[in-house]
This record gives C-alpha cells, structure tokens and sequence, in this order.
C-alpha cells in the first residue's frame, strides 16, 4: 500500500497516458491550424501548376512553336470590393495563331481623391484552357498603386500552347476568355467609385513568335 500522498503504480500509469493524451492533442491541433495556414499557399501552387480551375501559367520566354490554327482570345475585366478604378481592356478581343506571343494592353483609372492600391485575380474559361495559357509578362504579378486621378496603361504578354490541340475535351476550342479582377488593398479600402473616367490608348500588338 502506497505512503500518503504518494501515487500507486496503478494512479502512476494513468497519469502518464493523461500527459501522452494531452501531448497527443496538442499537437495535433499545432498540425491542424499549420495547415490552415500553408492551405492557401500549397492550393495557389498546385492551381498554377495544374491550371486548375482556369488559372493561367506563368513562364519566362516566348513561344518557339507556332501553329497555322487560329484562337480568338477576349478579354474581361472586373473590379470589386468597392475599389474605385475605371478598369477595362483597350481590346475586346484578338485572334491569333496557336503558339504566337501576343502583347495587350488593359487601362485602369483610380476615380478617388487619395491614391488606392489593388491586386488582380485572374483565369480563363474554359477553365481546363487555364494549363494551356502562358503568360510571360503580365500586370498581375505584383500589387499596383494608383495616385488620384492618375491612368496606367498595363500590359500582359502571353501565347497559347500549341499542346493545346492535342487535348481531346477541347477539341474544336476557338475562344478562350482571359478575365481579371482588381481587389483592393490597405487599410483604407474606398466604398465607391465616381464615374467618367478615361483610359490611356493603346494597341493591342502581335510579337515575334
């Protein structure tokens, strides 16, 4: 029999597994929120690899094979979240040769008396075209500040792959929709936009493939 106020090996044993238990527990929920946390970044890496639900790939160089078929891609633009920019593309739409890098220009207008900054969101539709559309350059790699009043001209470099043409479920594609939406950033996010704003020209240009 065990001395007062000393364990038994009995109590000794059920105490240790309370302490594993807890341990046990612990960590699990440290695994849990790190993994609510590397979420969002490990899902943006497996989209743009896999071009999983429409979004676009990011390469550094020019195509260097260019098809004798052509595809029409339009262009969308959006803002959100109260962000007062005038945002839309110079052209709806081009058509090209599959394979050929193509230069077009979108125009943004911050209509706020204080500079405002965004960040665009992007894909295509269809959205299994999205491994299949390359950019090389494009305004939606980093954040964009705008001062009050003041218009940018933003270009987006890309070209289809000519891989493209050998996938079964788009057999017969034509159009691909390339679309961005601006959010905006800061603290500071402005509840409205005033109107009559107007863009920059600009051409869209076809590149040397």
């Amino acid at each position: 029999m065990a001395a007062s106020g000393e364990m038994t090996p009995d109590e000794s044993r059920k105490q240790r597994a309370n302490r594993v238990v807890a341990a046990c527990c612990v960590g699990f929920f440290a695994g849990m929120v790190g993994m609510a946390y590397a979420a969002v970044p490990l899902y943006d890496m497996f989209c743009r690899v896999t071009g999983y639900g429409g979004t676009t790939q990011r390469v550094d160089q020019y195509s260097d094979r260019v098809l004798d078929k052509k595809i029409t891609v339009r262009f969308d633009a959006n803002v959100s979240g109260g962000l007062p920019w005038a945002f839309k593309p110079v052209v709806r739409e081009v058509t090209m040769p599959i394979g050929e890098t193509t230069l077009a220009h979108y125009t943004a207008t911050n209509q706020f008396p204080t500079p405002t900054k965004g960040r665009a969101t992007f894909n295509v539709t269809p959205e299994m075209a999205g491994a299949y559309f390359n950019k090389v350059e494009c305004f939606c790699f980093t954040d964009t500040t705008l001062k009050p009043g003041e218009t940018l001209e933003m270009p987006v470099v890309f070209y289809v792959d000519p891989d493209i043409v050998d996938v079964p479920e788009l057999k017969g594609l034509t159009t691909i929709t390339l679309s961005y939406t601006f959010f905006p950033l800061g603290e500071d996010k402005p509840a409205a936009a005033a109107e009559g704003a107007r863009p920059a020209k600009a051409d869209t240009q076809k590149l040397g493939g």
